[in-house]
């Protein structure tokens, strides 16, 4: 029953994309991204990942909350950044200790610190669960903690909201 419900919903999303793609919200463009969606998943399947744990509607809101507004308070940081007077911000490369046992949410933590103004997953270090970033404000232990505080609560909100059992250690502890 999960597969099913796991490959309608990425054909559903895949035909998403493929109506937004094409601009405009009709008929034949939904079923056209329908046959299209479908095809991939036949034609081009993907090897099976291992999905565990149970979903949590409350932290994923929260999670997507918050990382709306991350996407809103950084843009304004970056944006403050470029224009302001002065040398260019202190850029550094750092690495994120995390405890996530998924490796489908290790890629999600990833991809949500990236997609994050201002910072950028270079490498995943699957064994040791340590992600390296690329963050473009460093000059200042406030910045580096902030950084540290984000990256802690979207791995403590994707636990919550994916993983069996919940929690995750605390930002002091994470890295």
């Amino acid at each position: 029953m999960r597969t099913i419900a796991l490959r309608i919903f990425g054909v559903s999303a895949m035909s998403i994309v493929w109506t937004l793609l094409w601009g405009r919200f009709t008929i034949p463009n939904i079923l056209l991204g329908l046959v299209v969606a479908a095809m991939i998943m036949v034609l081009l399947p993907l090897p099976p990942v291992p999905v565990q744990g149970r979903f949590h509607p409350v932290p994923l809101l929260q999670l997507t909350g918050l990382f709306a507004w991350y996407l809103v308070a950084s843009s304004i940081q970056l944006m403050w950044l470029a224009i302001k007077p002065g040398p260019p911000p202190q850029t550094g490369v750092l690495q994120v200790q995390v405890n996530i046992q998924s490796d489908l949410l290790l890629v999600l933590a990833s991809s949500f610190i990236t997609l994050t103004p201002g910072s950028m997953v270079l490498e995943i270090d699957q064994v040791r669960r340590i992600l390296y970033c690329h963050v473009m404000d460093v000059g200042s232990a406030r910045t580096v903690e902030f950084f540290y505080e984000q990256a802690a609560q979207i791995e403590r909100l994707l636990v919550d909201a994916f993983e069996r059992g919940g929690g995750s250690l605390p930002a002091e502890e994470n890295r």
